[in-house]
Parts: C-alpha cells; structure tokens; sequence
C-alpha cells in the first residue's frame, strides 16, 4: 500500500497521535517499503521525543503529529529548490504548458488514497506532481494549482525546480538536467526535507 494514515491512542482520550506515509506514485512496493523504512528511522534519530514531524524524502514522506492534521487543506510552502535560469523563452513557454496540463488534468471527489500522483512531459520538460492521499480530490486539485503558481513565480526561467507545499509538490526538469521518475531504492539515496 503506497499511502496510509492511522491515529494510535494513548491511555488516555486526550493523548492521540495521528500519522500518514506516502510513497510517490511510480514507485513499486518494495522500494516504497525502503523508502518509508528508512524515513521512519531518520525520524527516530532527528527528532527524539518530539510531539510531531514530518520529512520528504525524494520517494516518500512520513509526517506524525499529536494534532490532527488529516484531511486538512495546507498551502504553506515548506521548501523550494530553484535551477539555473535557461535562457530560453521556448523552453520555458514548454514548461508552463506541461505544468498547465499536468494540474489541468487532475478531477474532483475523492483523493482515492494515492495523492493523485501526475507525470507528464514533452520533448524537453518532465514534470510530476502529488499530492498527501488524505486529501479530496478538489483540495488535491486546489494545492497543485498553487504550487504551480509559486513555482513560476519563484523560479520563473529556472531549468529544474522543485516546490513543496506542506501538502503538495510539483517538481519539473526541462532538457533531462535532473531525474526525476524511476529512481533507484525508492528516493532514499537523495536528499531529504524536514517539514
């Protein structure tokens, strides 16, 4: 299963702690359980005894938290990686159009658990984009189309960029400057992002 969420009761009705794991939607299961295994650890080592996290890694995110946060809306950017400008006004026009129609072609109603994970491409830009699985598919819909926003505000001539929202990210490569899809062990070799 690539997306979970549960709440664990302590002994008393006002000790709960709610959490969720998502992995991105092109991996398979195994690397999917490596890459939650491995976040679950850096967790335990990062953040002893704390009432709630949360950390990105390239192939999954993991968040805790003794407040409930399931099924709510969070447009707050959390980290943003922007590239090199390109110099290219035709690769950039390429861009917008891929992140247009990688949100554009996203629906309503239920999230269906699996963060609406998107990719799409052309001959020169790569993009994919998810959101956390606790979201409908409006609130989905709504996140991504914020990401984008930001990401062509932020980093508007930049050759690779990343924007994570605390729930959605959208991340894009133009000229294969970076790999983004099938990526070995399930993203736990890459950097990570506390948020």
């Amino acid at each position: 299963m690539s997306y979970n969420h549960f709440a664990v009761a302590g002994s008393s009705s006002h000790e709960v702690v709610y959490g969720l794991y998502q992995c991105r939607g092109d991996l398979s299961m195994p690397d999917c359980a490596a890459c939650v295994s491995h976040s679950v650890r850096q967790l335990g080592a990062l953040c002893p005894g704390t009432c709630g996290r949360a950390l990105q890694l390239q192939g999954c995110y993991v968040k805790y938290d003794n407040d409930t946060f399931i099924g709510a809306e969070d447009k707050t950017i959390v980290m943003k990686k922007c590239g090199t400008p390109t110099g290219n006004d035709d690769k950039i026009a390429a861009r917008d159009a891929v992140l247009d129609g990688v949100v554009g072609g996203g629906g309503s109603g239920d999230g269906g658990g699996d963060g609406n994970f998107r990719a799409g491409g052309s001959k020169h830009v790569s993009v994919i984009a998810q959101c956390v699985g606790d979201l409908s598919g409006d609130q989905c819909q709504d996140c991504l189309k914020e990401a984008v926003k930001q990401v062509k505000n932020i980093c508007p001539s930049s050759g690779y960029a990343d924007m994570y929202l605390r729930k959605c990210y959208v991340r894009y490569t133009i000229g294969g400057g970076r790999a983004y899809f099938n990526s070995d062990n399930g993203g736990v070799k890459f950097s990570s992002v506390n948020i």
